[in-house]
């Protein structure tokens, strides 16, 4: 927590002592108190979306992922975690834009409803389109938490879309409406692309891609995502909502090394 500048209104370090403790070290510890209740995780500036999200987005203040039968419950990150080296993680069948053989493969583990994730498309995503589209393949995976009640069937809907070829068009209209993710709205933003609606609808309805979706969750699970966002990056997983420098760094190492 950022300490207050001398001179406002909160700042008075000689005020009365509540409890013997002194305001700055009673404050540290409420704060303290209640990022760990919270389960956030805070790390370079960033608070990552560690299993739970606390932002009110949709899945209340306990939207935990909840694992599939036969995989590791996801749980709350009471520390930040440093990136780690995965073995041979997979893009699977899904969704990727750049070059089949880039020398650099980007996974990213989302989850529709979750703000952090929102927040990597409008800051991050475009910039690194940008500067290493051609040199990157970067692939969609999906990660939606139990505690995001319209999580599942967002995923469940890209899939649809891709189906008709507009994963990504329709990846789009998600993130730029994350608080109307009901299947109504689902729905009617395959009409908006111009998809075959009646083919969508059938198979949103029928829950064809869930196991797709399924599958993508525990994969990650078995990668050590805990949260979302998560990125594998050229082997080197990374958890929460990065800056670009982040992804710049670890990009960069990778084609220097020849991905």
């Amino acid at each position: 927590m950022a300490q207050k500048k001398q001179g406002s209104e909160a700042y008075r370090p000689d005020a009365p002592r509540a409890g013997g403790l002194p305001p700055i070290v009673g404050s540290a510890l409420a704060a303290a108190i209640l990022l760990i209740a919270g389960g956030g995780t805070f790390a370079g500036g960033y608070f990552t979306n560690a299993a739970v999200d606390d932002d009110g987005g949709g899945g209340g203040p306990s939207a935990t992922a909840t694992a599939p039968p036969g995989a590791q419950t996801a749980v709350a990150q009471a520390t930040p975690t440093p990136p780690v080296r995965v073995s041979n993680p997979s893009p699977d069948d899904d969704p990727f834009w750049g070059p089949a053989d880039a020398p650099v493969t980007i996974i990213e583990f989302s989850d529709f409803q979750c703000p952090y994730c929102g927040r990597f498309i409008a800051q991050t995503y475009p910039q690194i389109k940008q500067q290493y589209e051609g040199k990157v393949r970067f692939v969609f995976r999906d990660f939606p938490l139990s505690g995001h009640e319209n999580a599942q069937k967002a995923a469940e809907a890209a899939g649809c879309a891709s189906e008709q070829g507009k994963f990504w068009e329709y990846h789009d209209i998600l993130f730029a409406n994350q608080q109307a993710l009901d299947v109504t709205s689902l729905k009617s933003y395959a009409g908006q692309l111009g998809l075959d609606t009646a083919a969508f609808n059938q198979c949103l309805d029928s829950g064809t891609r869930a196991q797709e979706t399924q599958k993508d969750y525990q994969d990650g699970i078995s990668y050590g995502v805990t949260g979302t966002p998560a990125f594998i990056v050229d082997g080197l997983l990374m958890i929460g909502a990065q800056p670009f420098a982040n992804f710049q760094t670890a990009i960069d190492a990778a084609l220097q090394s020849g991905g």
